[in-house]
């Protein structure tokens, strides 16, 4: 029989992504592997990457997508009041024999060697284990998040209140001191549904065969290491950890000519900021004037994505599928105009590796999701950190404090950044002793990760182990 190993993936682009890099990355040192991808549909029926996928498919045979059927939440899931179960773990929950049925099928075909879940596809685990397939838990959101998340086991247990009823700072084994408003953002409520789902998931992970993460062992050595020393399960064990990345997609952003590209190269080297907040981050009016003063006001050359103010549609399209912003109305009067010599606005999506890469940008304000930091790490690009939801606030703690890859962006009372506070920010990075600091720091991080991948370094000594695990088997 055929050896396969089997991935399922939350239906998110910054889980899928690496998700689908993690089985390339195993197929091309073990290509004799089949590589098996469920994946199932978001409740609002988002799918942004089905570009990227159908390019996978295409281009690897040996890596094979299985879409889950369609599950419909009935309409007194949404009618329920109070604390409702979150839509996309009742999804991930209802999808069970659909997972049931599909590993079944795989196995009468191929010798299955493991199952490796996204953290948020906890409810899977009972399908395997009564298929007796070794789980192996994903983490795509690095080091630090697995050494929070696997420790919050131990603050549930010890704390009787909601983080976002504190005024503190958690202090997490391996980690910065962490304040309380700025963990996860689905952890702020320990009444809410995603709360316990996340508490059920990390108690779960510490049974599994082992744990993969989406970074590499310099650039999150201490929380690494916390882990690995047993401090984020204190009562009880922690699995095998294998750190692989960095995983990012680099060949998603393909075909045709871009003019942010030919713009970038007539540009001086790394003097452009770059300005781009994921398929999901969106600003308020009032919030994109003061972006273009701040940037005005700077005298910085930038290239900066401007995308619609929220909507009640805005996340149930891809950014390219959005209507165009009307930067005439969103952006102070003759901006554009006064800027020309040395910004451009962009609308909604650029390639943003290809961006990252090139020679003219010297610094990234990012809205700190995992994917777009390894991004910028791997690029050789310091970032200042602007985050807008899920875990982004933590991230800033562990890319400022920890990595020390990044400025920190600072909010007002309300969540507004004012111009000041960008214009500051923007001319440190790229004027100032502690940008170049940052700087230093970050082309270091690019060269150990690209190292980690290659024959003997540690992502790749970390891949033959994850094999011998279950070869063991």
């Amino acid at each position: 029989m055929e050896e396969a190993i089997i991935l399922y993936s939350a239906p998110l682009p910054g889980h899928l992504l690496p998700m689908v890099e993690l089985g390339k990355l195993i197929l091309s040192h073990h290509p004799s592997l089949t590589i098996q991808i469920l994946s199932t549909t978001a409740p609002d029926g988002t799918d942004l990457i089905s570009s990227y996928l159908a390019t996978v498919s295409a281009t690897i045979p040996s890596i094979t997508f299985h879409n889950l059927p369609t599950v419909t939440l009935p309409p007194s899931f949404f009618s329920t009041k109070g604390n409702q179960k979150n839509p996309l773990f009742e999804v991930l929950r209802l999808n069970n024999p659909n997972v049931h049925q599909t590993l079944l099928s795989i196995s009468q075909s191929y010798t299955i060697h493991g199952f490796v879940i996204d953290f948020f596809c906890f409810h899977s685990v009972s399908v395997a284990s009564k298929l007796n397939i070794p789980v192996y838990y994903f983490i795509p959101c690095g080091g630090s998040n697995l050494a929070s998340f696997l420790y919050m086991s131990t603050i549930h247990r010890t704390m009787n209140k909601s983080f976002k009823d504190l005024d503190t700072h958690i202090h997490i084994p391996g980690l910065p001191p962490t304040h309380s408003r700025d963990m996860p953002q689905s952890l702020l409520d320990r009444d809410s549904q995603v709360y316990k789902s996340l508490i059920e998931s990390s108690a779960l992970a510490t049974k599994a065969a082992g744990i993969i993460v989406n970074t590499f062992e310099t650039l999150e050595a201490r929380p690494l290491k916390a882990v690995s020393d047993g401090l984020s399960v204190p009562n009880g064990s922690t699995p095998p950890v294998y750190c692989l990345g960095p995983l990012i997609a680099d060949n998603h952003q393909t075909g045709g000519e871009y003019d942010c590209l030919k713009w970038l190269d007539s540009q001086p080297s790394k003097s452009v900021v770059f300005l781009c907040f994921g398929s999901m981050g969106l600003f308020s009016t009032v919030q994109l004037k003061q972006i273009a003063d701040g940037l005005e006001r700077s005298g910085q050359r930038f290239l900066w994505v401007v995308r619609n103010p929220p909507s009640e549609k805005s996340h149930k399209l891809a950014p390219w599928a959005e209507e165009d912003p009307d930067l005439d109305s969103l952006l102070p009067e003759g901006f554009q105009d006064r800027t020309r010599e040395r910004g451009l606005v962009v609308k909604k999506w650029v390639p943003q590796l290809a961006v990252l890469k090139h020679d003219s940008v010297g610094g990234f304000v990012t809205h700190c999701g995992w994917n777009s930091v390894l991004e910028a790490v791997c690029s050789g690009v310091p970032m200042i950190a602007w985050p807008l939801y899920a875990e982004q606030r933590s991230n800033r703690v562990f890319m400022v404090e920890e990595m020390k890859i990044a400025l920190w962006m600072h909010e007002s009372e309300s969540g507004l950044v004012t111009a000041s506070e960008i214009e500051e920010r923007v001319i440190e990075l790229i004027e100032s002793e502690k940008g170049e600091l940052v700087r230093n720091r970050v082309m270091v991080a690019k060269r150990e990760g690209k190292a980690a991948l290659l024959q003997g370094g540690s992502s790749r000594l970390a891949l033959t182990k994850f094999v011998q695990s279950w070869k063991r088997e």
